[in-house]
């Protein structure tokens, strides 16, 4: 809704939700506003106040070859997921998109589940179905379930954007003698690109932070940086930890801010 559809609300219906939205951002970011600032603290204690500060952890973060290793297979796996996401799920919402779609609500639905599915029930599922594929412990098994859980945003970017798209300039290129492919290319993508560029940048957001479905599939070489800060976390108590989760925060709020620009221009 727009901020005028907002004020045109009684009062005592806008201040219990501004009340309400303030309490929820307040539990959101008050464990990161206590957390994060250990990350620059000089001596490896969880304790205020610090003694003096410094950015020793980012400097092993980014030194230490186990965590850039993380770093970049996080990388490699977040974008080989977002290429396969976005074209996966712009086919599906262009076809969902369809009326004349069969069982077109069953077939949304069963789309968009793995956003409901609990991710632990989905990733051992995963990890039975994968293990006489030879597909666990994998780069190729990685991928394939973070675009289980990542396509669903693809798709319900596109299909947002795509119930606002005129059809009629496809049958108008189709008319001029333009094939499928060629009116989707230089017709429909170019004004559906802020859905799909948003709907890229969620996927990556999505995989990138993914931790619960990397636990079941992946093994020690596709070591992420989200199973890294959580065998850290299990074995030895370090502030690295909270450096790789600023810069993880930094990267995804980055992300969002390029999404949200998206959406205006969409």
């Amino acid at each position: 809704m727009s901020r005028r559809v907002y004020s045109e609300f009684p009062a005592y219906i806008r201040i219990p939700l501004y009340a309400f939205v303030g309490i929820a951002l307040l539990l959101l970011m008050l464990p990161l506003a206590v957390a994060l600032p250990i990350s620059i603290n000089a001596d490896p204690w969880f304790t205020y106040p610090f003694r003096a500060i410094s950015l020793r952890w980012f400097t092993q973060l980014f030194s230490s070859p186990l965590w850039t290793g993380a770093m970049v297979n996080s990388l490699v796996i977040a974008v080989s997921t977002t290429v396969v996401a976005t074209i996966l799920g712009t086919l599906a919402a262009i076809g969902l998109v369809n009326p004349r779609f069969p069982f077109r609500a069953a077939v949304m639905a069963l789309a968009i589940s793995p956003m409901i599915v609990p991710v632990v029930v989905l990733g051992l599922g995963l990890f039975i179905f994968f293990s006489p594929l030879g597909l666990n412990y994998s780069y190729a098994g990685v991928v394939i379930a973070h675009t289980i859980l990542a396509s669903p945003f693809v798709v319900i970017t596109v299909t947002a954007t795509l119930t606002r798209f005129d059809f009629n300039l496809m049958r108008a290129a189709a008319g001029l003698g333009a094939g499928r492919v060629t009116a989707f290319r230089t017709v429909m993508l170019p004004i559906i690109a802020p859905g799909v560029a948003a709907g890229a940048i969620f996927a990556f957001a999505s995989s990138f932070d993914e931790v619960v479905m990397v636990l079941f599939i992946a093994g020690p070489q596709q070591r992420t940086v989200p199973k890294q800060m959580f065998t850290g976390l299990r074995e030895q108590l370090d502030p690295t930890i909270l450096a790789a989760a600023a810069v993880m925060i930094l990267l995804t709020s980055c992300l969002m801010a390029v999404a949200y620009n998206a959406n205006r221009k969409r």
